[in-house]
This record gives structure tokens, sequence and C-alpha cells, in this order.
């Protein structure tokens, strides 16, 4: 096909595109799903942060602490302080959806606890990724301009890779931590039976954005591939 001169069309960018879309759904459809649930209220009555203190302390963990964090489902837990950061939406809410986040994060912290593989491993990768993905770049950029020098394209490749590797493990980590969550919404009574189905809606349609996330990185990591990957230029 012609094109104008200076003008290339890389089909590869369709990989992006497609990671990209993905992306959207996945995340539409977490917002959507918390929107809906945060407008029901459980039948315990325990806001976010109640929650998860009950939670934890039944779990025989006296040692994380609960506190709030600025955001939109910035929820999250941090095994280096062993702090439970619960978002605006989450920690003061007694809704389902607020309750099942928190549950989910507590989930994080039995992990943590008991010394769960994927979490230790996925907490070992946190450095390399950092500088990995900052590094990934500057190799293939460097590479295609010292005339596609392949060795330093497929260093910057490699340390990519470990982007997506992150991605790949973080997925076991966090469908263990949901399922940790249901269990124990489900036996300590805090949520009945359709409550726990409400709220496995929630940590169903937030494991989605997960696994776009990997689908995403691992596309772009197959676009690399195509692009230099084991190109022997002259």
């Amino acid at each position: 096909m012609y094109y104008p001169y200076g003008f290339y069309f890389d089909k590869t960018y369709i990989l992006i595109i497609i990671g990209a879309v993905i992306c959207m759904i996945a995340s539409s459809k977490m917002n959507s799903t918390f929107r809906r649930y945060s407008r029901v209220r459980c039948h315990c009555g325990l806001t976010g942060s109640q929650a998860a203190e009950r939670i934890l302390n039944q779990a025989g963990i006296y040692d994380v602490s609960v506190e709030r964090v600025r955001g939109n489902l910035t929820d999250h837990y941090d095994p280096r302080s062993k702090t439970l950061r619960l978002s605006d939406v989450t920690y003061g809410s007694d809704s389902i959806a607020a309750i099942g986040v928190a549950a989910h994060e507590c989930g994080h912290a039995i992990q943590h606890q008991k010394g769960y593989v994927p979490l230790t491993v996925r907490g070992a990768l946190v450095p390399i990724v950092n500088i990995g993905s900052n590094l990934s770049w500057v190799f293939i950029i460097a590479g295609i301009f010292l005339s596609m020098n392949q060795t330093l394209i497929n260093v910057g490749i490699i340390l990519f890779s470990f982007a997506v590797i992150f991605q790949l493990i973080t997925l076991p980590v966090e469908f263990n931590a949901s399922g940790r969550a249901l269990k124990i919404l489900d036996n300590t009574g805090i949520m009945y039976g359709e409550e726990v189905d409400q709220t496995r809606k929630v940590l169903s349609a937030a494991a989605l954005t997960y696994v776009a996330g990997a689908a995403s990185a691992l596309l772009s990591l197959l676009r690399l591939v195509l692009l230099f990957g084991g190109n022997d230029r002259d």
C-alpha cells in the first residue's frame, strides 16, 4: 500500500489499541459495579474501616493499622509498614461495595501474615520492576539510534518483560485475596448469602482490571518482540 512520503503506518499499534480498549472496558465495568453496590447498605452496619478492624482481629492480626487515604478506589495494603489504607469511598461507608473492598485488602494482610508465596515473589520483584520499567525504553531507544544495536534492544525488551511477569504474578495474588475475603465475610456473619453474592460481583469486576492490565502488558511485550526481537540487521 502506498503511503505519503515520510509517513509509515505501524500495524503493531493495533496491539496497543486492543490493550487500551480492554483496560477501558474493565475499568468501566469496575466503576459501574462499585457504584451500583455502593448504594446497597450492608445489614451489619459496619463501615469499611470497622469491618477491616474486625476481620484483622479475628485473623489474629493486631500489628496492622487501618488508615484513610485520599482518592477513589486507591485502597491497598502496604506490607512494608503493615498498613491497610482505605480510600474515601471505602473507609467510612457501610455499603456492600465498601466492606467487600476492605475485606479484600484484609486478604492481602492475611497473605502477608501467612507468607503467601506469590505475594512474597511479587514484593521481591517491585524494585526490579521499578528500575526495569524506567530503563527498558532507554536501552531500546539507544539501540535504535545506535544503528539498531540488537544487544541493547534485547536488554530493553528483557527489562520490560519483568513488568509483564509482575502483572502475571499479581493475578493469583488478587484472586486469592478476593477468595479469602468472601470466605471471611460469609463465615464471620458480617454478610449473609445474597450480600456475599453481591460482594463477589464487586470483587470479580475488580479482578477484571488486573486481567486487563496483564493482557495489555503482554500485548505491549508482543509488539516489542515483533518490532525488534531477533532483528539481525546489516
